[in-house]
């Protein structure tokens, strides 16, 4: 049995895309997922699954939505050695007095090169700072992330994926729940 989590994105924002908690964990437990446990309001769900391949779960998960709650959710299935990864990897928590509300992860659907940090257009972003990791995007905005052009639509239309943007304070807290789960 393999537990994965899956970020679902754009749920409950803004009033689009609701939905339940209990209801998303009732229809996950339904598909014969178990030990369903949901963490805040905005997608971030352990499922544990005898599917080991994380694309194959996110499919499932995001065709069920669909059917169950009409929405067209992306979803983007990571495990703990991603987000142990972040914690590893992230060149801006190392800086000292950092600010960690102004830290990002953008989670993506597929494994990237540092090459591709181009196509993301630095110019137009600045003075927002990214780095690019494998499946991840660690993401230092200069201000906020509710004044950057560097969101999860930027990011999808200059690299063509699905992307799903965490803060800080989440991945940390989400590794800490898959730590106890073990």
């Amino acid at each position: 049995m393999t537990t994965h989590l899956a970020l679902l994105r754009g749920i409950n924002v803004s009033g689009h895309n609701m939905m339940k908690m209990d209801a998303l964990q009732k229809m996950l437990e339904n598909m014969g997922f178990t030990n369903v446990i949901t963490y805040i309001q905005t997608g971030n769900v352990f499922v544990t699954s005898e599917e080991e391949n994380p694309a194959a779960v996110g499919f499932k998960i995001k065709q069920e939505i669909f059917k169950v709650f009409g929405h067209d959710v992306p979803v983007v299935v990571i495990n703990k050695e991603d987000l142990i990864a972040c914690q590893e990897n992230n060149p801006f928590v190392k800086a000292s007095e950092v600010d960690t509300k102004k830290l990002y992860v953008a989670f993506v659907s597929m494994e990237l090169h540092k090459d591709r940090i181009h196509d993301l257009k630095m110019s137009a972003i600045k003075p927002d700072e990214v780095h690019i990791d494998k499946n991840r995007i660690f993401i230092k905005y200069a201000v906020s992330a509710g004044k950057t052009r560097l969101d999860q639509k930027y990011i999808e239309k200059k690299l063509n994926l699905t992307a799903t943007i965490r803060n800080w304070n989440t991945v940390t807290h989400l590794l800490k729940m898959y730590n106890e789960q073990e």
